[in-house]
């Protein structure tokens, strides 16, 4: 019985192990970009930016996103968008680069994703 144990326990924590590494990976690559919707009158887009580029914002949120485009009249981001994963699973991901011009009927608000965000590193 002994020797079943000692088989058992290292079994059920490498186990352990796999489903939070399963786990926790998603919150790692949200944790690298953050996502934020940008509307305008005419539409609404998702835009991902890195922790790096939130740092170089006054403010590392949408406060800030919305000074610097008052500030300097544009700036470029990377556009996110709903694809399917080879596993077959939704994440959201980086489409395309697009460049954001200052307009008085802009808002930006951060946006949470239900999907695995994708970091920008990956695309490119």
């Amino acid at each position: 019985m002994s020797s079943i144990s000692s088989r058992l326990l290292p079994a059920i924590g490498l186990a352990g192990l796999i489903m939070e590494c399963i786990v926790i990976q998603p919150a790692f690559a949200a944790d690298q970009v953050s996502l934020f919707k940008v509307i305008t009158a005419k539409d609404e887009i998702v835009i991902g930016l890195t922790a790096d580029e939130l740092a170089k914002l006054e403010g590392n949120h949408a406060g800030g996103i919305a000074r610097m485009l008052v500030a300097k009249g544009s700036m470029t981001a990377w556009q996110y968008a709903v694809r399917k994963a080879p596993t077959g699973d939704l994440e959201q991901a980086p489409l395309r680069q697009v460049g954001l011009i200052a307009s008085e009927s802009l808002r930006v608000e951060p946006y949470t994703s239900p999907l695995k965000v994708v970091p920008i590193e990956e695309k490119k």
